[in-house]
């Protein structure tokens, strides 16, 4: 994950088109050894050098190991710290967040659009989304009526509560019951980054393949409710439904999930009343 390697760092962040410093690009500094730099070395000769050196010696760095750990574990605990701010924020303004996850292409900004539309009269909704470049989804749904902020991470893969609490600063949440987040298509590390919402949400959809739990276990376990999406292709495309939802429920025994179609519109108000009900119960609660 990007804790591990660093795979999203560094980077620049921005919000609606204008660039923030990443949170990321700054907590990940020591991650990034391709910087230059001078020190000594205590077995008998010093000399500067860039770290892209060949030759081959000995460092007495017998914690080196244990210093990198550390780091791993500060990038979450900073985020799980600004998750928890994201909480209270949210808890005060009685609004229910909605962090979608999912592959690219499963279906996110389809789902989300659908929404907006179908629920309109029944929830005022706001929407936050995440994209390594370009804001076409953005544009994209601000075409059901509803506001809309862009975040383009650049580099990283996956949103962070940073990013999240600046983008929130940009919606007018007067009037809304609803947040929606729209995560960068990826499900590697994205399930490692809480933002402060009170339900995760996967989409799944049929051409991805029925061994996804299997692949990719950590993203269906920190899920609270699952959507199997593009139902409408099942009858061209090989996908074993018992196997995909056997490794579901080893993973997530009892996940609410929802078998439905965007393009049809098959299962789409078995889905809204759902998530109806859970905005109207579920904003007093404390969010994940």
């Amino acid at each position: 994950m990007c804790k591990d390697c660093g795979c999203g760092l560094p980077g620049d962040v921005a919000i609606d088109g204008v660039r923030v410093g990443s949170e990321a690009a700054h907590s990940g500094g020591a991650l990034a050894h391709g910087h230059d730099h001078e020190h000594e070395h205590t077995h008998g000769h010093d000399h500067a050098h860039a770290h892209g050196h060949d030759h081959e010696h000995p460092h007495p760095h017998p914690h080196e190991h244990h210093r990198t750990l550390t780091v791993e574990q500060g990038i979450l605990d900073k985020n799980d710290r600004l998750a928890e701010r994201n909480r209270g924020y949210f808890q005060a303004k009685q609004l229910f967040v909605l962090n979608v996850l999912a592959s690219p292409g499963a279906g996110k900004t389809a789902l989300i659009e659908r929404t907006a539309s179908d629920l309109g009269k029944d929830l005022r909704l706001g929407v936050i989304v995440g994209d390594l470049a370009t804001d076409n989804d953005a544009q994209r749904l601000r075409e059901s009526g509803a506001p809309v902020v862009q975040i383009t991470t650049g580099t990283v893969c996956h949103l962070e509560a940073e990013m999240v609490a600046r983008a929130v600063k940009q919606l007018d949440l007067s009037g809304l019951n609803l947040l929606i987040i729209e995560n960068v298509g990826n499900l590697v590390c994205p399930a490692a980054f809480q933002l402060g919402s009170h339900l995760n949400l996967l989409i799944a959809s049929i051409p991805e393949g029925d061994d996804k739990p299997y692949k990719y276990p950590g993203m269906y376990r920190g899920v609270q409710a699952l959507v199997i999406n593009k139902t409408d292709l099942l009858p061209y495309v090989p996908f074993k439904m018992d196997y995909f939802r056997r490794g579901v429920e080893a993973l997530n025994p009892g996940l609410a999930t929802f078998l439905l179609s965007c393009r049809t519109g098959e299962g789409l108000p078995a889905f809204a009343d759902w998530l109806v009900g859970q905005v109207q119960h579920g904003r007093k609660k404390n969010p994940r």
